[in-house]
């Protein structure tokens, strides 16, 4: 079970990483959004803009599941559950919660799912 310390390091660690990830989100939006209206010359042009594209929505993508899983974190705060892994109920190592603050299972219970 982790303290109040522990717990107002982690959900400051979790806001900061919020706060950074919607501000990326929304630059790269905007970014997407002006290469839209770009004159394209050439082929090359429609290729560049379209790799660059594909990778943008990748990054956009993995972020956007990653600020979930911190707002889902944010949540467990609230709800005194933070901590505790979903599937087992057991506490999650706080050097675990170190690495990856919004992690929702223990490491035993994580290899299981990733074994499935």
């Amino acid at each position: 079970m982790l303290n109040t310390t522990e717990i107002n390091f982690f959900k400051e660690a979790l806001e900061e990483r919020k706060v950074k990830i919607e501000t990326n989100l929304n630059t790269t939006s905007g970014e997407m959004n002006a290469m839209r209206h770009n004159e394209l010359k050439d082929e090359g042009d429609h290729a560049a803009m379209s790799l660059e594209t594909a990778v943008d929505n990748a990054i956009l993508g993995q972020q956007s599941k990653e600020l979930a899983e911190i707002e889902l974190a944010l949540d467990r705060i609230n709800d005194k559950t933070y901590g505790e892994c979903d599937m087992c109920g057991d506490d999650i190592n706080i050097e675990r919660l170190k690495v990856k603050t919004f992690a929702r299972y223990c490491i035993t219970c994580r290899e299981v799912i990733e074994k499935e």
